[in-house]
């Protein structure tokens, strides 16, 4: 059995010094070690309007949620790239960085799972092993890099150790996740049912609160699932500097998830649910890259999801699951590049199975070709994080 470490933030400065972690890598390199967080987005974000394309085929293919691409007198996406666009929720907390050019995107990011089932997906990822050979759940990938580190100090920033950090090197873990009420509580309701209680419309508020609150049930319980307790993008905006502390002065490898990105119904365009979240987790990543100070330079934050979402808007003005998606990376040594990695256009002819973002960046090469540069690792030492994958280098840094 693995012994986990849990740490409440309100008790940070005073307990760190008897965690049961290695610090000698932070030791030995101070502010210059490199540090590397993986952000996991749970739920599958929807990449395409977050990353917008340059697409008449994306524009009418969602004609209640496509973004137009801003211009003098109209707000929309604020162009990167010939062919891209970021969302203006995103972009506005993140413009620092993307005019230090400290922030690239690579679309048609993701695995070659093709279930589509959040949790099958999810654990892929987190466990790094090649798709369709036999899984050893108690081995996920930053366990085995922080192996590889020789102990590597790490920390998770959950409320219980992830599949990404199973196996022999014990890891502490620290809950970010706070809860909040939204809508109208059940005494308001109440109150309102009592005004209207012989009123013609006291049946239908009563049948409309009936119909909210199964509604409700109905879509927290799939999302809760999805993102399997992890944080909201709220929470992570309040704690973000907290976690970059730890992470400044303490951790070289990190871990953060964050959920409500299984966006089905009314996700929004310019505003709404998803650019309520991308403007939340966008202001927590700036907070995060200022708070980090001179250690920002050695820092790489890669944010990733299990997939994207489809193409075409579903009629409740949502989408669904889908393949490819984007990741984002942060950094103070990033190489300044806006989108990186394999592309191809965004039309009808180039989706998978008709539907979805393809994958031409696989998450496996991405991601040791990045460490590998992030930590120095010989190919050997990337073999053991990733078996089998052939390490990539798309210039990230």
């Amino acid at each position: 059995m693995q012994r986990r470490t849990f740490l409440s933030f309100g008790a940070t400065c005073a307990g760190l010094g008897s965690l049961p972690f290695s610090s000698q890598v932070i030791a030995a390199g101070g502010q210059t070690a490199p540090r590397f967080l993986l952000v996991f987005l749970r739920g599958g974000y929807d990449a395409m309007n977050l990353l917008v394309p340059a697409s008449s085929f994306y524009q009418e293919v969602r004609p209640h949620i496509a973004l137009p691409m801003a211009t003098a007198d109209k707000p929309g996406a604020i162009r990167l790239t010939d062919q891209w666009g970021l969302h203006p929720a995103a972009e506005a907390p993140l413009r620092g960085l993307l005019q230090a050019r400290q922030i690239s995107f690579v679309p048609f990011a993701g695995t070659d799972d093709t279930s589509r089932s959040h949790f099958e997906t999810q654990d892929s990822i987190e466990l790094g092993q090649a798709t369709g050979s036999p899984k050893n759940f108690q081995s996920g990938f930053l366990n085995r890099l922080a192996a590889a580190l020789n102990g590597g100090s790490a920390m998770s920033f959950t409320d219980q150790l992830p599949t990404v950090f199973r196996g022999p090197i014990d890891i502490a873990n620290v809950s970010l996740k706070t809860n909040s009420k939204k809508g109208l509580d059940q005494s308001t309701q109440s109150a309102l049912a009592d005004m209207y209680r012989h009123h013609p419309l006291g049946a239908k508020i009563n049948e409309g609160f009936e119909a909210r609150k199964e509604l409700s049930m109905d879509m927290a319980e799939e999302m809760e699932a999805a993102s399997r307790h992890a944080a909201s993008a709220n929470a992570f905006e309040q704690e973000a500097r907290k976690m970059a502390r730890l992470m400044r002065d303490r951790h070289t490898i990190g871990f953060v998830d964050i959920g409500g990105w299984d966006t089905h119904v009314g996700q929004g365009q310019l505003e709404g649910y998803l650019p309520s979240r991308l403007a939340q987790l966008a202001s927590g990543l700036a907070g995060f890259a200022e708070e980090m100070g001179s250690s920002w330079k050695q820092t790489t934050v890669l944010v990733i999801s299990e997939f994207g979402r489809t193409m075409r808007e579903n009629g409740n003005r949502g989408t669904d699951h889908g393949h490819g998606t984007v990741y984002w990376a942060l950094g103070g040594g990033l190489a300044g590049q806006a989108v990186l990695g394999e592309q191809t256009t965004v039309e009808a002819r180039t989706l998978f199975q008709n539907r979805d973002l393809p994958v031409l960046n696989d998450y496996r090469s991405l991601l040791g070709g990045l460490l590998q540069r992030q930590y120095g690792l010989s190919s050997s030492a990337i073999d053991t994080v990733f078996p089998g994958s052939k390490p990539k280098d798309i210039g990230l840094i």
